[in-house]
């Protein structure tokens, strides 16, 4: 990514940041002037702490002086709590509300150890404006909360779909592994997600829906097509003069902490792409950067199609790592 595009991402936190605290400041204004004495505590609070201050920095503190300082604090502090609670005020509401409580709308976490390091709101921002494009557009809609069950038959029909559960009975459990992939993505013992099936049967929908409550938790996600991502990763290697951008996609790809892989299947195939097909999912399922990953694979092939058509090593990893989910049913497109 360009550096002019990391400053215009930069300077979009600084607003947001300015914005959260702005908006705590005019929320305060309000409230001392419907409770005075709430601004005279603060005002009170902040000239001791200027005193004790100026004491230590003269030479002049005196453990009878530091006691007085302390207890003149205490009072205050406790006298604000009461008025606070009496108003149903929380200490919390008389803080910024940011949109990230990691970074404080800064981009970046300062540690203990001085150690600085980006926040996962500010990676996950990089990775959507240089990898994720429109794919996960629709994060906004396309979530656990708006998934319509109603849309899918409760009709059983074992010839069609050569399944004795209903697309709807079917569809609900997928929705339960799915929640509960995202609930467990931190446990060493929970699998990858291979989807399978026909288009319009919600696989997109699914992946989208996980992607959102994973990046609400402050995971990062990169979603690509295998088309995309294996045509990127080959010209990449292949380019004569290798860019931070190249190296970096690849990197992103290996270390993500979910990586969306759709329409597998699809891409063009051949040898090279084969194998970094299966560097990708190998690294990624025996955690060989030193990172717990987890990927999901969409595909209209079924698991027997992806033995056939792939190499076994890559249907080996596929069967081995990844839980996998059969859709079926009507093309949902038909009813929208």
């Amino acid at each position: 990514m360009a550096n002019k595009e990391l400053e215009n991402i930069l300077v979009e936190y600084e607003q947001k940041r300015r914005m959260a605290e702005n908006r705590l400041e005019n929320k305060k204004k309000e409230l001392y002037k419907k409770i005075p004495r709430l601004q005279e505590i603060e005002t009170e609070i902040n000239k001791i702490s200027i005193n004790k201050t100026k004491s230590i920095l003269m030479n002049e503190m005196t453990d009878d002086l530091k006691a007085k300082f302390e207890n003149d604090l205490e009072l205050l502090k406790k006298e604000k709590e009461q008025i606070l609670k009496k108003e149903k005020i929380t200490i919390d509401d008389l803080k910024p509300k940011y949109e990230c409580n990691k970074c404080k709308d800064t981009g970046f976490i300062n540690y203990e150890n001085k150690k600085t390091e980006m926040c996962t709101c500010l990676k996950q921002k990089l990775i959507n404006i240089s990898y994720n494009k429109s794919n996960l557009s629709n994060l906004q809609k396309e979530n656990f909360n708006n998934f319509n069950e109603k849309l899918f038959s409760n009709e059983i029909n074992e010839n069609k779909y050569k399944m004795n559960i209903s697309p709807r009975e079917n569809i609900v459990n997928i929705k339960k592994a799915s929640i509960n992939f995202v609930k467990n993505f931190e446990n060493l013992n929970t699998r990858n997600l291979f989807f399978t099936g026909n288009t319009g049967l919600g696989k997109t929908y699914m992946t989208n829906c996980i992607a959102n409550e994973l990046i609400k938790k402050g995971k990062t996600v990169l979603y690509q097509t295998a088309p995309v991502l294996l045509e990127t990763i080959i010209d990449n290697k292949f380019t004569k003069y290798k860019t931070t951008d190249t190296n970096d996609f690849y990197n992103q790809v290996l270390t993500a902490d979910l990586l969306i892989i759709d329409d597998l299947g699809t891409e063009y195939q051949n040898s090279i792409k084969l194998s970094e097909l299966f560097t990708i999912l190998n690294t990624r399922a025996l955690n060989m950067n030193n990172k717990l990953t987890r990927t999901i694979i969409s595909s209209n092939l079924s698991i027997e199609k992806i033995f056939e058509i792939y190499e076994e090593r890559i249907g080996s990893r596929i069967a081995g790592f990844y839980d996998i989910y059969y859709f079926f049913g009507e093309d949902l497109r038909l009813y929208k």
